[in-house]
């Protein structure tokens, strides 16, 4: 599971205000919930895009701290995509992370790239929390 931080003076519920109808529109219907940090994160059991098998998305909050986005895209097997006869999906699984992120989070690829080295860089048990 990563988590992303929004940019310096926003707000995850500022950027996307229904969470849930967000997560369906990117990447299909919801199924159920799982906790995370005590928070109730939303699972795509059967995604849209064949390239994921499974995603779970949603807001992470902090006592006395800004939300952050806690995702969780698992992929299935890149063979048995392509053995499938998938393989256009793949550049749209791509497209659909980062817009969906883009969105959430106000960064673009780059920008939590390099926000993620920084942190490693300044504590390493802390990577996943970026």
């Amino acid at each position: 599971m990563r988590e992303y931080k929004m940019r310096r003076g926003e707000h995850l519920d500022e950027r996307i205000e229904d969470m849930e109808a967000t997560i369906e529109d990117y990447f299909g219907t919801i199924s159920t919930t799982e906790e995370y940090k005590g928070s109730d994160l939303y699972v795509v059991e059967d995604p849209d895009n064949p390239v994921f098998q499974r995603i779970i998305a949603g807001a992470v909050e902090y006592s006395g701290k800004k939300d952050k986005l806690a995702v969780d895209f698992v992929e299935r097997d890149a063979e048995d995509v392509i053995a499938e006869g998938n393989a256009d999906a793949a550049a749209d699984a791509v497209d659909a992370k980062n817009d969906f992120l883009l969105e959430a989070t106000g960064r673009d690829a780059k920008s939590r790239r390099d926000s993620m080295k920084r942190a490693v860089e300044d504590s390493p048990d802390e990577a996943d929390e970026v």
